[in-house]
C-alpha cells in the first residue's frame, strides 16, 4: 500500500475560498488528502491547485466536487456518490455558508430569503452530518467539525436581534452539535463533533476590513481536527466535545 492509500481523509465544505480553504490547505500540510467541496467548479479547481502547491502533490490525494448545497437532492446525490466512492472519511468539516440580508429582520424576511438561508446554513448541514457521519461514528474514529457563529449564540454581546435567517441557522447548527454529541456519548465512543466562532475573519463574507484573516479564523478548526482527545483527561481541550469553541476555548451558547 503507497503512501496515499494510508493517509486519513478529510471531507471539507466552503473549501474554494474563504476559512474553508485555509483549513484544507492546513489539514493538507498536516498529511491529510482532501476532498473539497463547493459551488463554483472553476473556483475548486484553482482551491486544488493552489493547496497542491504547497504540498508534496505525491503524497498528496486532492480531489474536488462541485455541489450546489441550497439544493436538498443535490446535496443527496453527493452524499452517495461520497460514501460509494470513497472511504470513510476522519474528518468532516463544513466551513460553507451564507449571509442573510441586512434588512432580514424577523417581521420582514420574505419566504425566499428564509429559505435560502435555512437551506444552506442549516438544512445542509444536517443532510451532510446525516448521510457521511454515521460511517464515521461507527468506525470510532471520527470528527465533525462546523463553522458557526458567535451571532447564532443564546448569550453574550451581540445575540440582540436582526439578520434573522442568519443567527437562527446558526443557532439550529448550535443546537444539533449539541445534541449530536450527547447521542454520540461525547467523545467517549471516539466519535467527536464541535461548533467553532471564527470570528470577524477576511473572507467574502467577513469583508476586507475584519479584523483577523482566513488564516486566523480557521486556525481552531485545524486545532479541534488534529488535537489530542481523551473523555478521562484532565483539560477542557482534552476531554470535551460537543460544544461551541472560539479561539481553541470554549463559549457558552
Amino acid at each position: 500500500m503507497n503512501a496515499a492509500e494510508t493517509r486519513p481523509l478529510a471531507i471539507i465544505t466552503g473549501a474554494s475560498r474563504g476559512l474553508g480553504f485555509e483549513t484544507a490547505k492546513a489539514l493538507a500540510i498536516q498529511g491529510f488528502d482532501l476532498v473539497l467541496i463547493a459551488k463554483d467548479p472553476d473556483r475548486l479547481a484553482g482551491a486544488a491547485t493552489a493547496i497542491s502547491a504547497v504540498c508534496d502533490i505525491k503524497n498528496t490525494n486532492i480531489s474536488s466536487i462541485a455541489c450546489d448545497l441550497e439544493q436538498p437532492h443535490l446535496v443527496r446525490e453527493l452524499i452517495d456518490s461520497i460514501n460509494k466512492s470513497l472511504p470513510t472519511p476522519q474528518l468532516l468539516i463544513l466551513a460553507h455558508g451564507v449571509m442573510s440580508e441586512k434588512m432580514s429582520k424577523t417581521l420582514k424576511t420574505n419566504d425566499a430569503e428564509w429559505r435560502r438561508v435555512m437551506a444552506i446554513n442549516l438544512d445542509s448541514v444536517f443532510q451532510l452530518v446525516n448521510g457521511i457521519a454515521p460511517a464515521m461514528a461507527d468506525a470510532r474514529n471520527g470528527r465533525v467539525i462546523i463553522f458557526s457563529a458567535c451571532l447564532g449564540r443564546m448569550s453574550g454581546p451581540g445575540n440582540a436581534g436582526g439578520l434573522a435567517p442568519y443567527r437562527i441557522s446558526k443557532a439550529g447548527v448550535n443546537a444539533l452539535v449539541r445534541n449530536l454529541a450527547h447521542e454520540t456519548g461525547l467523545g467517549a465512543r471516539g466519535f467527536l463533533v464541535d461548533a467553532i466562532c471564527p470570528n470577524h475573519s477576511r473572507t467574502d463574507m467577513g469583508g476586507a476590513d475584519a479584523p483577523r484573516s482566513a488564516e486566523e479564523g480557521a486556525a481552531t478548526a485545524v486545532w479541534l481536527a488534529t488535537r489530542a482527545f481523551d473523555s478521562a483527561g484532565s483539560t477542557d481541550a482534552q476531554k470535551i466535545t460537543g460544544v461551541l469553541w472560539e479561539d481553541n476555548q470554549i463559549v457558552p451558547w
